[in-house]
């Protein structure tokens, strides 16, 4: 069974059409729209501050989201994929975003519409992505514009396919 606590009188709020993975984690001030997924090992802590989710995001096995205490919230658009052990921590992510695998989206960053942050990349603090921008590295700098190929074959990909795979661990009644 997953863990979803309230936290202070909290509790999170998950839509029917979502699946979470039993072993995953979410907690207090979360707020999540349709045909989310949190998968295997995946954390969401919403306790020191609120966390807000658009539809269709995934945060893939092991990832986590979180915030910081009276300073940072974390506010996530729609169609949003968030890479296995990716750390998503105080900050904005617009609609249509791949967060690649390992990556480090760091307070107060604003990651753009159309965009992809590259497995392994550490986002610093305060970043700005703009909107249709491939960030990379350590620290996260922009390689290029995303092309259109790349925004299907990849952002649109990855989270309908999530969406498939959620509906596969989805019990008939």
């Amino acid at each position: 069974m997953s863990y979803v606590l309230p936290v202070k009188g909290i509790a999170p709020q998950i839509p029917d059409s979502c699946f979470v993975a039993p072993n995953a984690t979410i907690a207090g001030d979360v707020v999540m729209g349709e045909d989310c997924s949190v998968w295997f090992n995946a954390v969401v802590r919403g306790d020191v501050n609120s966390i807000r989710m658009g539809s269709k995001v995934n945060v893939q096995d092991g990832a986590c989201i979180h915030c910081t205490y009276q300073k940072t919230t974390v506010d996530i658009g729609n169609n949003v994929s968030i890479g296995h052990n990716a750390i998503v921590h105080g900050c904005k992510v617009a609609d249509n975003v791949l967060i690649g695998m390992g990556a480090i989206v760091m307070d107060n960053c604003e990651i753009g519409a159309n965009s992809i942050i590259a497995a392994g990349a550490v986002v610093l603090e305060g970043t700005k992505v703009p909107a249709g921008s491939v960030f990379a590295g350590v620290p996260a700098k922009k390689v290029k514009d995303i092309s259109q190929e790349l925004l299907k074959g990849e952002v649109e990909r990855i989270a309908n396919n999530y969406l498939m795979y959620s509906s596969w661990f989805k019990t008939e009644p």
